[in-house]
């Protein structure tokens, strides 16, 4: 275990965070096709090439999650340029019977055999997304208690299976809710989602946790200052373990300068783990507008990736201003 702890502690080293590529066919064609890229399967290898061949990508970046076929293509090069690698093992939200459409994350059939087998392949930890929504009645404790679980049970085998467990417990963004509505929901899903990891008797100095930054629904009308989203934000900390590796928090839908501005807020609280970044489209969104698929443009989009990654390692140091996104540096 005190490997998996050390792999652990890597992933959220001091001025790094993780790129989150670990999109499954269906998303990644999608963003494809948004940047006006054909969605082939061409494309979909060239696109992870271009994110992980960036010149320098690993000094701002400690690991990459990718898909299945990604850590097959792409685990030996990751290991080479001194990035460690990811795998997204869950298969995304089923409907959770006894609720009104609300849903539970599957996967967890042969996952252990599953997470051996990407160990042997190279991957050093792993990621499983839980889906909450804010709504009248939502998210009920039904789905709260099942998607925990699920975590827990994720979580157990990964470090079975001498990885990491990146723990991304998900409450989306759509929604009138107000930011102290999504605090206290929060609050609540990752309380459950501590008891639930120690129930499963996860070591938690081997977990990285990926939750979402505390906002007001997309829908709401309210325009917080990054300082009320960074108090939120950390408000919601209150009952994960001190001995956690740490906390990569995901983009959350906002705009990729938004999820930067408020990772860079948080790092003015104090706070006693690690806080970091663990960005999918608010990284890579910008790389795919810039390189459109284009092969003339391949640098293009590799310069845009860097740029965003240089972003949020300076919102890591303090270093991080609005005034910053306007230097074409």
């Amino acid at each position: 275990m005190q490997l998996v702890a050390s792999a652990a502690a890597a992933l959220v080293a001091p001025g790094k965070g993780i790129l989150a590529a670990g999109e499954g066919i269906a998303t990644m064609s999608a963003r494809l096709a948004a940047a006006g890229i054909p969605a082939t399967q061409e494309n979909r290898r060239a696109c992870r090439e271009m994110l992980v061949t960036t010149p320098g990508l690993a000094d701002g970046i400690s690991g990459v999650v990718l898909s299945g076929e990604g850590v097959r293509q792409h685990a030996a090069a990751l290991r080479e340029l001194g990035m460690m690698t990811g795998i997204r093992v869950d298969t995304g939200p089923g409907p959770l019977a006894g609720t009104w459409g609300e849903t539970v994350t599957e996967g967890l059939d042969g996952l252990l055999p599953r997470l051996r087998c990407y160990a042997q392949l190279g991957a050093d930890f792993a990621s499983w997304r839980a889906v909450l929504r804010i709504a009248p009645g939502m998210p009920s404790p039904a789905a709260v208690r099942a998607n925990a679980q699920a975590l827990g049970r994720y979580a157990a085998a990964c470090q079975d299976a001498g990885l990491v467990p990146v723990v991304e417990p998900a409450v989306l963004l759509d929604g009138r809710h107000t930011l102290g509505h999504c605090e206290t929901v929060t609050s609540m899903v990752l309380l459950e989602v501590m008891s639930e990891l120690h129930e499963y008797g996860v070591d938690f100095e081997g977990v990285v946790l990926k939750p979402n930054m505390t906002l007001p629904g997309s829908g709401s009308g309210e325009h917080p200052l990054p300082a009320d989203v960074a108090e939120a934000t950390l408000g919601t900390l209150n009952g994960v373990p001190a001995t956690l590796a740490g906390v990569a928090f995901a983009a959350s839908g906002q705009r990729p300068e938004q999820a930067t501005g408020h990772l860079a807020a948080m790092q003015h609280i104090p706070h006693l783990w690690p806080l970091t970044f663990s960005f999918g489209s608010a990284l890579t969104a910008p790389a795919l507008a810039a390189w459109r698929g284009e092969p003339g443009r391949w640098e293009a989009g590799q310069r845009a990736l860097a740029r965003r990654v240089a972003m949020n390692t300076a919102a890591l140091a303090c270093r991080y201003s609005p005034e910053l996104e306007l230097d074409p540096a």
